[in-house]
């Protein structure tokens, strides 16, 4: 079991290699008991999925960060929900739930997703109903006096920071408006003569505020994901993710956990990827695939993972986020933008 140490900026490790020893288990952040979990699991035989989905939930159990199970990331009304994902890299089978109201076994509920229906991804209160319907316990309260505590404090300071922008108003908890059509409403309304008003628009909350980064939002703490990457002792590859998303999102708002190609890739031909950090910003690059890709068309695992994180960060500089990519024979390496990122790993 090692953990391996990332710097800020961009920054790779030199490739680990074992070169065949199986089974290999590579997971995002210094997740150790998750990444035991499905070691053992692989260790005494079970094929690659199965491991994932035993490392994944172990993490779910556990609470990884309070960013992975139930109980941690309110949004916006201060409800949890789980994102999930799992891929058998031997068939190219995909499940995944996003936005799962009710149900805390999100990678369970994926793995139902992929071994019992047609469908890649299903999401929301229905994503609950399937999963009850299968036999997964629910519904249960996602949340936890932690998360609720978080969700008052944020509220009270007038639910700073969000994910909103060019909305009215900007500073405040809402309801939110686009700015013209609040604008136009002030304007045909009679206001008291001691609000702040100027030319019949509003001062003040009225000010438009751009962000074009999400960046002061994320964090380990605020937002994470565990991505997980299984080769078993047969050589089979499966990849898995479950995070319960980022701090505050507004309600409905799916990342890239459930993303197959973004948060996870696997592909037993080539090898395999793990993400984690600013989903809404990395999920418009798709780095799994990217890398995976990268390393069926000969690059090394270092290269591959620093060229998808060099993609998104010449058009997102101030982007938060981190990968690892696995090749096929076990060659591991990691790289991330903006903040300093570990990532562990299991081998024979």
């Amino acid at each position: 079991m090692a953990s391996r140490l990332l710097l800020l900026l961009i920054l790779s490790l030199g490739s680990f290699k074992v070169l065949g020893s199986y089974p290999v288990v590579v997971s995002t952040w210094p997740f150790v008991e998750a990444v035991r979990t499905a070691w053992r699991s692989a260790d005494g035989g079970a094929p690659a999925v199965d491991a994932v989905v035993d490392g994944c939930s172990e993490c779910e159990v556990l609470r990884c960060d309070g960013t992975v199970g139930p109980g941690g990331s309110p949004d916006e009304n201060g409800e949890t929900t789980i994102d999930a994902l799992v891929m058998n890299g031997t068939t190219m089978e995909v499940g995944a739930v996003a936005a799962m109201r009710f149900v805390k076994d999100g990678i369970k509920a994926a793995k139902l997703v992929m071994e019992h229906t047609k469908h890649t991804l299903l999401v929301g209160e229905q994503a609950s109903v399937f999963a009850m319907s299968m036999g997964l316990p629910g519904p249960t309260n996602l949340s936890s006096p932690e998360s609720t505590a978080k969700w008052i404090k944020w509220k009270e300071n007038s639910c700073q920071p969000n994910f909103r922008k060019n909305v009215i108003p900007a500073n405040g908890c809402g309801p939110y408006h686009l700015r013209n059509v609040a604008s136009n409403q002030v304007e045909n309304s009679c206001m008291p003569s001691n609000e702040r008003t100027s030319g019949g628009k509003w001062l003040g909350d009225s000010i438009l505020v751009t962000d074009h980064s999400n960046s002061k939002l994320i964090s380990q703490t605020s937002h994470d994901t565990i991505s997980m990457a299984v080769i078993d002792k047969d050589g089979r590859i499966a990849v898995g993710t479950s995070t319960n998303g980022a701090t505050f999102k507004i309600p409905g708002r799916v990342g890239d956990g459930p993303i197959v190609g973004s948060s996870a890739y696997a592909d037993d031909e080539v090898g395999a990827c793990g993400a984690t950090g600013d989903g809404d910003i990395m999920m418009r690059f798709l780095p799994c695939y990217q890398i995976v890709e990268s390393m069926r068309r000969g690059l090394e695992p270092q290269h591959a993972a620093i060229d998808a994180i060099s993609r998104i960060a010449r058009k997102y500089p101030d982007f938060v986020g981190a990968v690892f990519a696995l090749r096929k024979d076990g060659i591991h390496a990691g790289a991330c933008h903006g903040w300093t990122f570990q990532y562990s790993d299991a081998i024979w």
